[in-house]
């Protein structure tokens, strides 16, 4: 790619001091920390719900406060104490280097804002695999940190952390936090408030054009990441209204709309990889080639280009960035697409369960944040998420039709798109709703490409801990993100629905 990462400007705001408490109970009152907070950089048009705010606090050696932690005397690791901080709902762990990997255990706990009572301890999944291929532009980049999963813990308004590392023979706790990552803080993010609804008609919430800036933050950001969806929906809509299979097949034709006269500019380090300026995506109407590309050789590859159209399933309904509220002025400037949509990954945000549906777009405004601000990526990783209700959600900016690069699957992001499911699903039962929309959708934008949902595709590796770069690696065209990367991800409850989601897919697609 050729783009570059954008990072927004910062707010400073006092300087951090964390106080290193004495013992403290669940009951009692932390001390308030304050630290350098991060918001949006201030544009000529006012979003139209505050934005929110991101909270960077530097964890400190455990061994300080140790009891204060429940930690036993001499346990190596880093933490943070007790201690009241401005609302957030939203937790992760950074570190500087993002090809450094944390091996250890990871735990906090809050105080709700509401009940004022303190959560047990929760687990924050260390490994966060959803992430850029590590020689793209954007994995490259100076600003990317290492990441744990985000964790959603809801309205807080005092935070407790700790952070173990695994006793190991080849990796002995010792020096700085005990051989964890150098640079470790805690980020705390406040996901704003939800965007105003938009009007609705005589069939309830529906797709409308508002009448002055469209919602976003950045006016212009938010025109562009929404005329992208163009011709499925105004500019400004808050949702992609569910279509039948008839009109679904039209779709096609959206999948390549604004990125054709860059066919023959593909940059030459990375051939399957583009970089689009927004503007693009609503001025340029060129078209490609309505057939997905293949590896040649892959016969296994569901379809030829005659077939692109003929088996697209119905297109579900789909809340836009500005339907949840997305504030464009944090992304990349530019899109970035691949080639072709192969394969659809499925992920597990691994944020944990304890959200409602109504509370599903301040989710994932909170991940949105976390993996622009807090991780240094160009925009949410995900092309798509589903909430627990079956409600699909678009994820990564640049045209739900079109084949945008996401940063989902380590190794295998290019002509790939991957769709994750909001909460864990390790123990716990992935939702039938969800289940059904995920294979609603994947039957909708497989087909545009032409992919048979129980078939299977080619992708060349980009390099990951089970292939290496380069490999030209055989996989389902619904996998799991543990097909292509050595991850626990999307947990074995939801992966073992894929079968069910691959057949229910090729239903659809009328196969």
């Amino acid at each position: 790619m050729r783009g570059i990462l954008v990072t927004p400007a910062v707010t400073a705001c006092a300087a951090l001091t964390l106080p290193l408490l004495a013992p403290a109970s669940f009951g009692a009152v932390p001390h308030r920390a304050t630290g350098p907070e991060r918001r949006p950089p201030v544009t000529g048009t006012a979003p139209a719900a505050p934005a929110g705010a991101t909270r960077s606090l530097p964890l400190v050696p455990l061994g300080t406060a140790r009891h204060a932690y429940g930690t036993a005397s001499g346990t190596a690791g880093m933490g943070l104490p007790a201690q009241e901080v401005r609302p957030f709902s939203l937790i992760g762990i950074v570190w500087d280097d993002a090809d450094t990997e944390l091996h250890g255990r990871v735990q906090v706990r809050t105080r709700g804002a509401a009940t004022h009572a303190w959560s047990g301890w929760q687990d924050i999944q260390a490994h966060d695999d959803d992430r850029p291929d590590p020689d793209s532009d954007e994995g490259r980049h100076s600003k990317v940190h290492g990441s744990t999963a985000p964790l959603w813990v809801g309205a807080s308004d005092a935070v407790q952390v700790r952070v173990r590392p695994e006793p190991t023979a080849d990796r002995q706790p010792a020096g700085h936090g005990g051989g964890l990552p150098r640079g470790m803080r805690a980020e705390l993010v406040d996901p704003g408030r939800d965007p105003a609804p938009a009007p609705a008609g005589g069939h309830g919430r529906r797709a409308v054009t508002p009448p002055g800036p469209v919602p976003g933050g950045d006016n212009e950001g938010a025109s562009s990441a929404s005329a992208a969806n163009s011709p499925l929906a105004p500019l400004g809509a808050t949702e992609i209204p569910a279509a039948d299979r008839p009109d679904s097949q039209r779709d096609v034709a959206a999948a390549h709309i604004g990125i054709g006269r860059i066919t023959a500019d593909w940059n030459t380090e990375d051939p399957e990889t583009q970089d689009v300026p927004e503007t693009a995506s609503s001025q340029d109407t060129a078209s490609i080639p309505l057939s997905p590309e293949t590896d040649r050789g892959a016969e296994e590859n569901a379809d030829d280009s005659e077939s692109a159209g003929r088996y697209v399933g119905p297109r579900p309904r789909i809340v836009t960035r500005a339907g949840w509220g997305a504030d464009e002025s944090m992304r990349e400037r530019q899109f970035a697409y691949t080639k072709t949509v192969k394969a659809a990954f499925v992920h597990h945000t691994a944020s944990g369960n304890g959200y409602s549906c109504s509370e599903a777009s301040s989710v994932i405004r909170g991940i949105y944040r976390y993996h622009v601000v807090s991780s240094g990526w160009r925009d949410i990783g995900y092309n798509f998420l589903v909430d627990k209700c079956g409600t699909v959600y678009e994820g990564r900016a640049g045209g739900v039709a079109k084949a945008v690069k996401g940063a989902h699957t380590l190794g295998f992001n290019t002509n790939s798109m991957g769709i994750a499911v909001i909460g864990t699903f390790s123990k716990n039962s992935a939702p039938g709703a969800a289940v059904d929309a995920v294979a609603r959708l994947a039957a909708w934008k497989l087909g545009l490409f032409g992919i048979n949902p129980k078939g299977s595709v080619s992708l060349v590796s980009g390099g990951g801990n089970l292939y290496k770069k380069g490999t030209t690696v055989k996989v389902k065209a619904i996998s799991g993100h543990r097909d292509g990367y050595a991850t626990e991800c999307p947990g074995d409850k939801l992966y073992s629905r894929l079968g069910t989601i691959r057949s229910t897919a090729a239903r659809l697609q009328g196969r």
